[in-house]
């Protein structure tokens, strides 16, 4: 082969899609391109169509527009335009020009459709683009078939395998553990038409009657536990299962539409293998020093590893993980109550962020608040308070949750406080909203209740809504700041990579790649009125409301699964080496396919920045 030739194979081969054809493929395409040169404000084509030829950027740079005349994109070296290189609609009518001296490659239209029928992975390249082929590369991610993933997909109802097993309150209880016994059941029901009023369980019956010689005759509501924790038959089995191992029970009433549905037992689960994040919840339980929490707390990054080997969803992992903190923080509070003694008032321990989002993964620092009863006395309560939430902040700090760099967390005074001072807050945010009150609204409008007296989260949250729901001036605010993280892509479709610093050429996968999706979502829930609060639920949400397309919803979705799951393989990469994860990504770590589906990731982002920059900036 000539040496020129050579040449122009070894640029195809370092070139997305031309790099996934075999060596014999490569061999023979320089001899089947045509090369020309684009002098500058030269159109391209000088006359045809663009699609009478796949064109590929040697050097110089290519803008392409559409029949308006608008600017479509800008291409430098490696870019591909041209024959099935874009399927918008009307793409025959563009046209290009070169805005510098530019050597291009063309291919003749019949040698791309032989290449596409010869080689399924050069012929991926061109089928669905943008959204729709992000989507195609991550729709096999997390089909694993480990227990632990499988449960995240679950819901309870398919658990179920009977029909709830029930008694009346008026029973006797005698009666009662004859049922039981001749359904073969651990545990019933107590109900009064189809409403649940309490359980009974072996236990129960042990301790409450046989151990203190109770007359079998009384009513067995008066041993049942009432008003028991229930969850949906729509929420998840690994829910279930994380709730059973922290509250050490082992049967769990599920309703579906406010109505019973059935039981979930221990034994569910057994038989579908337990996972080793609920060893890891179980475990925290059991712990009562903040070092055994510390030690534990040291295994995510391995649970973090086996995750991301098993080729989970980045979405899963955020879930696994964050339970894991969750019950580190819960922990540590009922440490803290036995310790300091029951509250004084009732009150809320908050999550804020990416725990309250459901997002953490292996770096993470933390941001938390509490929310006090309006009957907090400074001078009565103070010091307990206080007390209790720099323990649980230190300890978390102790367990790897560095302390938050703002000081947005419980133990600074001003992020606890009563349910009127909260409320006070979040109007001052959002009736003069400051560049300060924005960059809060950033943290604090993502919340999640994680212990104590949920009421108190939940009435805050609903006045938060209330002023937030359809304000145009406060959310055209929020686009404004949301905004000011753009996607680190240039005009040339090309990275834009952190210059100079500790970070030199490297990609922020967090602030430039996901947090961009997250405050999308925010604005979109805020404005649509959703309580969700994870940023995946947040989108499905506000497609199925109206708020924003259910196509641009679901690019989103899959940018925000692309990105994530690159920021969790390369911290993966990280841990295997020894090194601390960071959301700092050398862009050489990637391969010509993830740059292209990362850049697709991206240029999703961008678009959808631009849509919501004309609905509320105009």
């Amino acid at each position: 082969m000539e040496i020129e030739l050579i040449e122009i194979r070894d640029f195809l081969a370092a070139h997305h899609p031309f790099d996934q054809l075999p060596d014999e493929a490569l061999d023979q395409l320089p001899g089947k391109l045509q090369v020309r040169y684009f002098r500058r404000q030269a159109s391209i084509p000088e006359s045809g169509s663009i699609d009478d030829h796949l064109y590929l950027v040697r050097s110089g740079a290519v803008e392409i527009k559409n029949p308006q005349g608008e600017l479509l994109a800008r291409l430098g070296e490696g870019d591909l335009f041209g024959y099935r290189a874009s399927h918008m609609e009307g793409h025959a009518e563009f046209t290009g020009s070169a805005l510098e001296d530019s050597l291009l490659y063309l291919l003749q239209p019949l040698e791309v459709d032989a290449l596409c029928h010869a080689h399924s992975q050069f012929a991926y390249f061109f089928e669905p683009a943008g959204g729709d082929r992000l989507r195609d590369a991550i729709s096999h991610a997390g089909e694993d078939g480990s227990a632990q993933l499988g449960l995240m997909a679950t819901q309870i109802g398919d658990m179920i395998s009977r029909a709830p097993i029930t008694m009346p309150p008026e029973a006797s209880i005698r009666d009662t553990a004859e049922v039981m016994t001749r359904e073969r059941v651990s545990s019933i029901l107590i109900t009064e038409g189809n409403h649940l009023t309490g359980i009974v369980t072996d236990r129960d019956l042990r301790r409450r009657v046989v151990a203190k010689g109770l007359d079998t005759n009384q009513r067995i509501d008066s041993i049942m536990t009432a008003a028991p924790y229930t969850l949906d038959a729509a929420d998840y089995a690994f829910d279930a299962m994380l709730h059973m191992a922290r509250s050490n029970i082992h049967h769990l009433p599920i309703l579906r539409n406010g109505e019973v549905a059935g039981m979930l037992t221990a034994t569910d689960f057994a038989q579908r293998h337990t996972t080793s994040a609920v060893y890891l919840v179980s475990s925290i339980y059991k712990q009562d020093e903040v070092s055994g929490l510390a030690a534990i707390s040291a295994k995510l990054p391995q649970l973090l590893l086996n995750l991301a080997a098993a080729d989970a969803t980045a979405n899963s992992i955020g879930h696994v993980i964050t339970a894991v903190v969750d019950s580190i923080t819960v922990r540590l509070l009922q440490l803290a109550e036995e310790k300091l003694g029951p509250p004084p008032v009732p009150y809320a321990w908050v999550a804020a962020g990416s725990q309250a989002r459901s997002e953490q993964t292996a770096k993470s620092d933390q941001d938390n608040c509490m929310v006090l009863d309006d009957r907090y006395d400074p001078e009565l309560h103070g010091d307990y308070f206080k007390t209790l939430s720099r323990f649980v902040c230190d300890g978390l700090n102790a367990c790897g949750y560095i302390y938050c760099p703002g000081e947005m967390m419980a133990m600074t005074d001003k992020w606890r406080q009563p349910m009127g001072t909260w409320k006070k807050y979040f109007s001052e945010w959002i009736d003069q909203p400051e560049p300060m009150a924005l960059m809060l609204t950033c943290v604090f409008f993502d919340l999640r209740c994680i212990y104590g007296e949920r009421e108190l989260f939940l009435e805050i949250r609903e006045h938060l809504l209330n002023k937030t729901r359809g304000n145009q001036i406060f959310l055209a605010y929020m686009v404004g700041n949301a905004l000011k993280n753009k996607p680190p892509l240039g005009f040339f479709r090309n990275f834009v990579l952190i210059s100079g610093g500790e970070h030199d050429h490297t990609l922020d996968l967090k602030h430039s790649g996901i947090v961009p999706i997250v405050d999308l979502a925010r604005v979109y829930a805020l404005a649509a009125g959703s309580q969700s609060i994870n940023t995946q639920d947040r989108l499905k949400e506000v497609a199925a409301g109206g708020e924003v397309s259910s196509g641009g919803a679901h690019d989103l979705r899959d940018a925000l699964e692309f990105v994530s799951f690159l920021r969790i393989r390369h911290q993966a990469r990280q841990i295997r080496q020894g090194t601390a994860p960071d959301n700092f990504m050398p862009p050489d770590d990637l391969s010509h396919f993830e740059r292209s589906h990362l850049k697709d990731a991206f240029s999703v982002v961008r678009t959808m920045q631009n849509v919501l920059s004309q609905r509320y900036l105009r």
